[in-house]
């Protein structure tokens, strides 16, 4: 199947020479959930703006829903709705106006019925004859989203649509995300909440200082990169690992009462009943085991670190 968004080659360098993205490939399924991870300034923004027709491109081609960026840009266009981070909109006109008109700049027949649902799945249906500027922030990102949401689009960017607003809104919109993937859109988000692009996303993508370092499954991802942690809980605090013990990555609590071991998943042999067997060797009595995987955040800093 032909990828929704096709980025090859994708470099962007700003006046006054700074290289904002390198050479950057990237394919995105159709209906797919896809998280773009990275540090502040890695890059994430501008490459959605350029995929959305915001930014121009210095070097490289895209590709929205069949159509190139440069070349079918209203075409392109008008496949794809943004939300982005920043609050801005007609601060004067009402949130009914504000969307059907949003729907009409996109060439879009007028559809009240479609515009209803969309403001009743975002809690806006009450709000829909009140000024933008009566608004609370969280409100003002709703609007954000019917406004995206208002011609239909089959791809969704999300650019940090949580930052600051509260619990009950990103519940909304993940609901509403999941009621789009079901419906076929395909949805990119950007996010700082690094547990809602693990239990949203289909795949992952991490970008930092502009490239694209590593896109994967999310579950393959985990499994790969994941390391697990055994906690063995001690009945005596121990001030030193024992000298047979040194070989294995083992590292003692600052309380002395645990002591925890970390091994990669992957290997068929883990070490852990070695090490249990050592203790007892040793004369180490232990009362409690506790194991737990690395999440999605511990592997994405150990990455972006890795690229420094």
């Amino acid at each position: 199947m032909q990828p929704i968004i096709s980025v090859q080659n994708v470099s962007k360098i700003y006046k006054g020479g700074f290289q904002a993205l390198k050479h950057v490939d990237l394919e995105i399924k159709k209906g797919e959930i896809f998280a773009l991870l990275g540090p502040n300034g890695a890059g994430k923004t501008t490459l959605i703006s350029i995929i959305c027709g915001i930014v121009n491109l210095s070097e490289g081609t895209v590709n929205a829903a069949g159509f190139d960026i440069v070349k079918d840009y209203r075409a392109a266009r008008g496949a794809i709705g943004l939300v982005p981070q920043e609050l801005s909109t007609d601060a004067f006109e009402s949130v009914w106006n504000t969307v059907t008109f949003s729907r009409g700049l996109f060439g879009k027949p007028r559809n009240d019925a479609y515009i209803e649902k969309v403001l009743r799945d975002l809690s806006l249906w009450e709000k829909r004859h009140t000024s933008i500027r009566e608004l609370s922030g969280g409100m003002k990102r709703r609007v954000l989203i019917a406004k995206a949401l208002s011609h239909e689009p089959q791809i969704l960017f999300l650019d940090e649509p949580t930052a600051g607003v509260d619990v009950e809104l990103r519940r909304d919109m993940w609901a509403m995300v999941r009621e789009l993937r079901r419906k076929g859109v395909t949805i990119i988000l950007t996010t700082h909440y690094i547990e809602e692009a693990e239990e949203m996303a289909d795949r992952i993508g991490i970008i930092s200082k502009g490239e694209i370092i590593l896109v994967d499954d999310k579950s393959a991802l985990m499994e790969k990169l994941g390391q697990k942690q055994l906690a063995i809980q001690l009945q005596h605090p121990l001030t030193e690992i024992p000298a047979n013990l040194s070989q294995y990555a083992l590292t003692i609590s600052e309380d002395n009462v645990t002591l925890v071991y970390t091994f990669d998943t992957q290997n068929e042999e883990t070490g852990v009943a070695e090490i249990l067997r050592k203790l007892n060797e040793n004369g180490i009595e232990f009362k409690d085991l506790h194991s737990s995987q690395s999440s999605l955040e511990d592997i994405f800093v150990s990455l972006v670190h890795g690229n420094d």
